[in-house]
């Protein structure tokens, strides 16, 4: 869907409240109460009843937008500025392109869609060949911290350490051209961590995987339990002091998390630590999906009606 279509489609708030309806009638509504199918529409109401028990369903009951009060054009206008381009967008500019005049409803609106994300791709194991290696990205100082001597290195208060995974693998048939790297990417996660404890890592690359995954990592001491504790079908380490080669072996780890950290800088310049996980998740989002081109609003649609966000009201 491109622009013109979406203002075609979409011109008024009546026509943006129908598509919902009947968005979430057509993916299997059900009872929220009692699981019944049997649901009859009240248009004066804007809202199903029950058949079974009575029980009555609001139009955003269920979904991302449910407690909000913007109107359900803002958030289609907030999703498709989301998924129109490949690039990131601010809040600031979806404020400015929706003509809201407070942030603050809009902030929360993007970061609840973000957190939607994050739970649709949870969905999906990676399997197969994978890559995994860690990253640091740079975040603001947290508020306790300022007057603290800013440290350097992987304790710097300036950084928020990130578990990466990619799906990497060689492909069956060569590529024509000739690329910077001969493997191919599949499905990515990112996910921010506490600290790089084995525990924490194995936990999280069991939670993301399918347990199958033959892994690939470099030499760091806490992926070596891997392949012993069932995490993964087998696990091959990479000890090189030289970088190009850990670079080779490891390509698209390293690619993702360049792209997402010149993502972050290039818009938002600068974010709190406690907020990075959903923009981890938009990219994420977006990347798993890069080849749905215009039908990736649609994606996002579904996901807005099939999930509640946890993302709480917080003053910014």
């Amino acid at each position: 869907m491109n622009l013109l279509d979406f203002y075609r489609q979409y011109p008024d708030e009546a026509s943006c409240e129908e598509a919902l309806r009947r968005f979430r009638e057509h993916h299997g509504l059900f009872c929220s109460q009692c699981g019944g199918l049997r649901l009859s529409w009240n248009p004066s109401h804007k809202s199903w009843t029950c058949m079974d028990c009575k029980h009555e369903m609001q139009l955003r009951s269920g979904t991302v937008m449910q407690g909000s009060h913007l109107p359900v054009r803002d958030w289609f206008a907030a999703m498709f500025l989301l998924t129109a381009t490949k690039r990131a967008i601010s809040t600031k500019e979806i404020q400015r392109q929706i003509g809201r005049k407070r942030y603050q409803p809009v902030w929360e609106m993007v970061h609840k869609l973000r957190d939607v994300m994050g739970k649709r791709d949870g969905r999906y194991p990676l399997h197969g060949d994978m890559e995994v290696d860690e990253g640091f990205f740079s975040t603001e100082t947290p508020e306790e911290q300022k007057d603290c001597p800013l440290k350097r290195g992987r304790g710097s208060q300036r950084k928020t350490p990130v578990l990466v995974m990619a799906e990497s693998s060689l492909p069956k048939t060569p590529p024509a051209k000739k690329y910077s790297t001969p493997k191919s990417v599949g499905h990515i996660k990112m996910q921010v961590i506490d600290d790089f404890k084995a525990s924490t890592i194995t936990g999280k690359i069991r939670q993301g995987t399918d347990g199958n995954a033959d892994v690939t990592t470099d030499g760091f001491s806490s992926y070596a339990s891997l392949g012993k504790d069932g995490v993964a079908s087998s696990h091959h380490a990479v000890v090189t002091d030289d970088k190009r080669s850990v670079g080779k072996v490891l390509p698209w780890v390293h690619i993702v998390i360049s792209n997402a950290k010149r993502s972050i800088l290039d818009t938002y310049h600068d974010i709190k630590a406690e907020f990075l996980q959903l923009y981890l998740n938009e990219f994420c989002y977006k990347f798993n999906r890069r080849y749905f081109g215009c039908s990736l609003f649609e994606r996002l649609e579904l996901c807005a009606c099939s999930y509640r966000a946890d993302f709480k009201h917080r003053i910014y």
